[in-house]
């Protein structure tokens, strides 16, 4: 391939994917686009006799919509992963605990509507499809915690805080951009 970029990759639950480059993509967040359509068709489909004909039309219609869902998800996700290994030479993501993180109940749902194992997946086997490296950084490596620009590590951030702002050099970027960049300099 001979591309020599690096790109460091920080997933996210607003946007699926901040690059150190700048780029945002944005997720397709399928599923909550179609939590009310999915769940009008659960609701309707709850008091058909189970056998029925209408009760496999309408399991039909919840099947169909299951899978548009899936098939949205994945489609954004393989050209996200096609994109990143196609044009970069060594990519940098971190080790993220999903299940660890599905357990927030919260957060589970925007969790899982992103796919960010799914992303890890298709990264490492189009990495070498395509000639190009996945570096993974340890879990507890502090991509959002330090400063892209001076080094200096903050003790506590906050997930509501969106901006990052150095206290040592008044440094203000993105926090997801921040990430980025750290996890692109940890490569090297």
């Amino acid at each position: 391939m001979g591309n020599t970029t690096v790109v460091g990759v920080d997933l996210g639950v607003k946007a699926l994917a901040t690059l150190s480059t700048g780029e945002v993509i944005e997720g397709a967040k399928s599923y909550r686009k179609n939590k009310k359509k999915l769940s009008r068709l659960q609701w309707l489909n709850r008091n058909k006799i189970i056998g029925s004909k209408n009760w496999r039309k309408a399991h039909l219609k919840i099947a169909r919509l299951h899978r548009k869902i899936a098939n949205i998800r994945k489609d954004t996700i393989h050209k996200l992963t096609s994109l990143l290994a196609k044009n970069h030479g060594t990519i940098v993501i971190e080790d993220l605990n999903v299940s660890g993180m599905m357990k927030n109940h919260k957060l589970a749902g925007a969790i899982s509507d992103m796919g960010f194992y799914e992303v890890r997946r298709q990264l490492e086997y189009k990495c070498k499809l395509y000639g190009s490296k996945l570096f993974v950084v340890d879990r507890w490596f502090p991509s959002s915690k330090t400063c892209s620009n001076c080094g200096h590590k903050k003790e506590i951030l906050n997930l509501s805080e969106r901006v990052f702002s150095c206290e040592n050099c008044n440094f203000i970027i993105d926090r997801d951009l921040n990430a980025a960049i750290n996890l692109s300099k940890a490569a090297s």
